[in-house]
Formats: structure tokens, C-alpha cells, sequence
């Protein structure tokens, strides 16, 4: 399954739409949260759009791993394991987060972020499963760091969530400035620390799949990142200009 033409075809095409959604998003904020706004179509309740537009990176990526023959091995289920802690909360949970009356999300938006997902859990799920790791991988420092950087990551991007679902009192709606901790350094540690959870992925994997997902969750969150910024530099005067949008003194 992780040999044929199609794996191949996905797996390259996913690294050709990194630099094209790169440039795209640049110039384009992707309309949805806090930069929705009319002329993408109609939409879908943000709590179920999120649902709807993850559900394969919990549900596929299972399909697709059992699938494999060697599914039922300690490498692999570790693996599985780290994958599912990240999307079981992120598809199942994180929409129960999302505030009452949020904008709508976008169709657009929502049957991209599926159609990507496809492709994503269908190489990720396969490779894993499919013969690349022995029992003695668990003790590689490949997997060993990749592992402490997902969990890195992981930690930081829900303390990040947490802070700017702590922002608003019950019933609050609008944005205020979130402060403290990565916060003072950066825009968005939220976006932060699920990029280092991927780029961990892509090490503790040691594969092209692995890769390909981190490049694109690259492409896609750094631009989103810089937009945010912007953001709240135009909506709040009092913004602190040095904060920078994703990564700490860089970017």
C-alpha cells in the first residue's frame, strides 16, 4: 500500500501544494474564525464544520493503520497512539470548546481541510503500519526525540488554547489581547506548538509521509500566523510590536 502509483502520486502531491498554499495564503486569509467574511459561499456551524472537516485524521487514519499488516506491533501502536492523542482531542473534543454562535466556517473551507485530510491519514496510516519499524525503533533517538518534541509541542499548543478560551467570560463575546508566558514572545504559540508536534512526527516517523505533513502544516499555519498578527496590530493600538507572529525573535 505505501509502494504503489497512487501512494506515490499523493505523497508528492501533497509536497507540490505546500509551496502553492504557502504563496495563496500569503496574500489570501483563509475566512474563517476571526478573518470569516462574505464571497466563499455558503456555510456550516463552525462547531460542526470542525467535526466534519477532522474527522478523517481520527477515523480514516484508523482505517488505514489496521489496514497494515503490521498494525498490532509495539512501534506501530506507539506511533497510533501518539497520532490519535493529538486528533482524538482536536476532533472530538475541541469542538465542544468552540464558543456558542461562532461564525459559520466556510463549505469551501471545511471539504478542503477533508479532501487534505484523505490524502494525509491515507499516507501516514499506511506507512506506519506497513513493516518500517521493529520493536528496537522504540529506543532509536529518532523516535525518542520526535516523541519529546510532538509532546512538546502538543503541551504548548493546548496551554495556548486554553489562555484564549480563558479571555472571555461566560456569555463575553469579541477578542481581547492574550498575555503571559509564549504570549509575550508570540501571536500565536498555539500555532507554534502544533508545528513542532508535526515536525516531532516527521522525526520520531523518519519518513517522507511524516515530512510531507509537517511542510504543509508549515505552509498552511504560518501565513495563518502572520495574518493573525496583523490582526491585532490593526484592532489594537495597544498591541506589543515586538511581539513577533510564530516563532520567538524570527517570524
Amino acid at each position: 500500500m505505501t509502494s504503489g502509483w497512487i501512494y506515490e502520486l499523493c505523497l508528492w502531491g501533497v509536497f507540490g501544494l505546500a509551496p502553492v498554499t504557502l504563496v495563496f495564503l500569503l496574500f489570501v486569509a483563509a475566512p474563517y474564525g476571526r478573518h470569516a467574511r462574505a464571497g466563499f459561499g455558503p456555510g456550516m456551524p463552525a462547531r460542526l464544520a470542525w467535526l466534519v472537516m477532522e474527522s478523517p485524521a481520527v477515523f480514516g487514519f484508523a482505517l488505514f493503520f489496521f489496514l497494515g499488516p503490521h498494525a498490532v506491533e509495539a512501534a506501530p501502536l506507539a506511533l497510533f497512539a501518539l497520532w490519535q492523542l493529538h486528533y482524538v482531542d482536536r476532533t472530538l473534543l475541541y469542538p465542544l470548546r468552540i464558543r456558542p454562535g461562532a461564525r459559520a466556517t466556510p463549505l469551501l473551507v471545511v471539504a478542503s481541510g477533508f479532501c487534505f485530510q484523505l490524502v494525509n491519514v491515507y499516507l501516514n496510516g499506511s506507512w506506519i503500519s506497513a513493516g518500517h519499524y521493529g520493536r528496537q525503533w522504540l529506543w532509536d533517538p529518532r523516535f525518542l526525540l520526535g516523541v519529546a518534541l510532538f509532546l512538546l509541542g502538543f503541551t504548548i499548543n493546548r496551554w495556548a488554547d486554553r489562555v484564549l478560551r480563558d479571555l472571555r467570560a461566560p456569555g463575553e463575546t469579541g477578542y481581547k489581547i492574550p498575555r503571559g508566558g509564549l504570549y509575550e514572545l508570540v501571536s500565536c504559540p498555539n500555532y507554534l506548538g502544533e508545528l513542532l508536534e508535526w515536525l516531532g512526527w516527521a522525526l520520531a516517523t523518519w519518513s517522507l509521509a511524516g515530512l510531507s505533513f509537517a511542510v504543509f502544516t508549515a505552509a498552511n499555519l504560518i501565513p495563518r500566523a502572520l495574518a493573525n498578527r496583523r490582526w491585532y496590530r490593526e484592532t489594537f493600538a495597544d498591541y506589543p510590536a515586538r511581539r513577533r507572529a510564530m516563532l520567538p525573535h524570527l517570524l
